[in-house]
C-alpha cells in the first residue's frame, strides 16, 4: 500500500500523524510550505527560540494566523490546529506527538532534541545532518533501543543518495559509487563568509534581498557540507571514503559512469564501493554544461555481457565500455521532501536513511593558521572547514568532529592546513554531544 493511500485512510479515520517540528527557519518553512497539502498529517506543535519569527515564516508560506492560534499543544490537538512556542521539552513529551521533526541546524542542541525524543517514545527525522555525522551510529542505536525509528530527512541530498542505493542493491546491482554534485573548487576549502558570495556566484546585494545566511552558503561551498553529507551516506550504507579526502572530480552528467570506475579502468575511485562528489566547475573554473551541482547519483556495474547488453538496448546512461551505468537525479528539492520521510517512519516504521556502521568521518580542519586563545566558529566560518576521513583514521589522529567545532578555544597553534585533535581544544565535556561522541570512539576502537 503506498504512503500516500495510507495517509488518506489516516484521514479518512480521524488518526492523522501528529508531528512536532524543532526549528522553523528556511529548511522547516519549506516543510510547513507542504504539511497543509498533505492528508493525514497534522502539524501540531512547533518549538523555536523566536516564535514570532516562527509566525512570521508560517505567514510567508501561506498559513492563515487562526491556525497557529492554540494556546497549548493540548489545544492544538482538540481543535486541529497548530501551537506555537519555545518549550521544546513539552513538544517531545507530550503523548499525542508521534513524529518529531529536527530542524534547528545546531548540532549540539540537535543531539539533546533527539535523545529527549526517544525517551519519550517519539520517532525522529534529523534534518540535523551535522549532527548525525558525528554520532549518527549511536543516535540510531538509542533509537532502536527505545523501540523508535530515526531517520535523516528525504529532500536532503544524503537521503536521497541512500534511496538510490538501496534502489540498486534490490535490483541487484553491485555498487561502485555514490554521491552528489558540487560547485568546487580547491580554494573554496579557505572561503569565508566575507568571501562567500563571489565564490557562490552572488552579489552581496543579491544575498541582502534574499536575506541569504552567508555562514550557512559558505559551509556549502568550502566543501563542509559536502563531507558532512558523504559521511552521514557513507554511515547508512556501508560505502568508504577516499583516503585523504573528497576529490572532487569535474564531470557532465554524461561523464559520471565514466569518472567514477575505479583507477584501474580510467576513473578516480580508489575501488568499488565508495562515495564521492562531482564537480560542476572545470579545474580552470569554466562551467559544465550539464551539471549535477544540486543532484544525487549512483553508478552500478553490469557484470555479465548480457546485463551490459540491455544497457545498450535500452539506451542506458554508461560509460565508454558499456560497463558502468549511472541513474540520477539533477534535482533535490530540500524540505518540500520531508513529507515522504515523516510518512516512512510513521506508517512503515522505516527509516529513509539510518546509520549502520562508523565508515567515516568529518574533521576540522584549519583554514589558516590558528593560535592559542582563538575560537572555533563551526563549520562555515572563518577558522576551520569539514575534511571527509576514514572513520579509522579520524580515530587514530584523535580528530575533532567538525559538529563539535563551535565555540571551541584553540590550546595550542594549528598549522593551516591541518586537522585539529583533541589536544589541540579545550571543549565542553558536559554536552551530551560531546559523550555520545565519546562513546562512539569508545566503540570503534574496540
Amino acid at each position: 500500500m503506498s504512503l500516500y493511500a495510507q495517509l488518506q485512510q489516516r484521514a479518512a479515520d480521524g488518526r492523522p500523524i501528529r508531528v512536532g517540528l524543532i526549528g522553523a527557519g528556511k529548511f522547516g518553512s519549506m516543510y510547513l510550505a507542504q504539511v497543509p497539502r498533505t492528508p493525514g498529517v497534522h502539524l501540531a506543535a512547533i518549538a523555536d527560540l523566536s516564535p514570532d519569527g516562527a509566525k512570521a515564516n508560517l505567514a510567508r508560506v501561506g498559513w492563515e494566523a487562526e491556525r497557529t492560534a492554540a494556546g497549548s499543544v493540548d489545544e492544538a490537538i482538540q481543535r486541529g490546529t497548530t501551537h506555537v512556542g519555545e518549550d521544546w521539552q513539552a513538544l517531545v513529551a507530550h503523548p499525542a506527538i508521534d513524529v518529531v521533526v529536527e530542524c534547528t541546524g545546531h548540532p549540539i542542541a540537535a543531539v539533546d532534541h533527539c535523545l529527549a525524543a526517544f525517551g519519550n517514545g517519539k520517532h525522529v527525522v534529523n534534518v540535523t545532518v551535522e549532527a548525525d555525522a558525528f554520532c549518527g551510529p549511536l543516535l540510531a542505536r538509542r533509537a532502536a533501543e527505545a523501540g523508535v525509528v530515526y531517520s535523516l530527512a528525504f529532500g536532503d541530498q544524503p537521503a536521497l543518495i541512500c534511496d538510490l542505493v538501496d534502489w540498486a542493491r534490490t535490483c541487484g546491482f553491485p555498487m561502485v559509487a555514490a554521491g552528489r554534485g558540487h560547485k568546487w573548487l580547491p580554494h573554496f576549502s579557505e572561503s569565508t563568509p566575507e568571501t562567500v558570495w563571489g565564490n557562490y556566484g552572488l552579489t552581496p546585494e543579491q544575498a541582502a534581498r534574499g536575506g541569504l545566511n552567508p555562514k550557512m552558503f559558505n559551509s556549502f561551498l568550502d566543501g563542509s557540507k559536502p563531507s558532512i553529507e558523504c559521511t552521514a551516506v557513507a554511515n547508512a550504507t556501508g560505502l568508504t571514503v577516499p583516503s585523504t579526502g573528497l576529490l572532487y572530480p569535474p564531470a557532465s552528467v554524461a561523464d559520471i559512469p565514466f569518472v567514477t570506475r575505479p583507477r584501474s579502468e580510467g576513473g578516480v575511485l580508489e575501488r568499488k564501493g565508495m562515495v564521492e562528489v562531482i564537480s560542476s566547475l572545470e579545474a580552470d573554473g569554466r562551467e559544465i554544461p550539464y551539471d549535477i551541482r544540486m543532484g544525487v547519483w549512483v553508478t552500478v556495474e553490469g557484470e555479465t555481457e548480457y546485463i551490459r547488453n540491455c544497457f545498450e538496448e535500452y539506451k542506458a546512461h554508461t560509460d565508454p565500455s558499456g560497463r558502468y551505468f549511472t541513474l540520477y537525479k539533477r534535482w533535490h528539492l530540500i524540505g518540500l521532501e520531508v513529507g515522504m520521510s515523516v510518512a516512512s517512519v510513521a506508517l512503515r516504521r522505516e527509516a529513509t536513511g539510518v546509520a549502520t556502521c562508523w565508515n567515516a568521518d568529518v574533521v576540522a580542519t584549519a583554514k589558516r593558521d590558528l593560535k592559542p586563545g582563538e575560537l572555533l566558529d563551526g563549520e562555515g566560518g572563518y577558522t576551520v572547514w569539514g575534511k571527509l576521513q576514514p572513520a579509522e583514521a579520524s580515530l587514530r589522529m584523535g580528530g575533532v568532529p567538525l559538529g563539535l567545532a563551535h565555540d571551541v578555544k584553540v590550546v595550542r597553534p594549528v598549522a593551516k592546513g591541518q586537522c585539529l585533535t583533541w589536544a589541540d581544544v579545550a571543549i565542553d565535556e558536559t554536552t551530551h554531544a560531546y559523550r555520545i561522541r565519546r562513546q562512539l570512539e569508545r566503540l570503534g576502537a574496540g
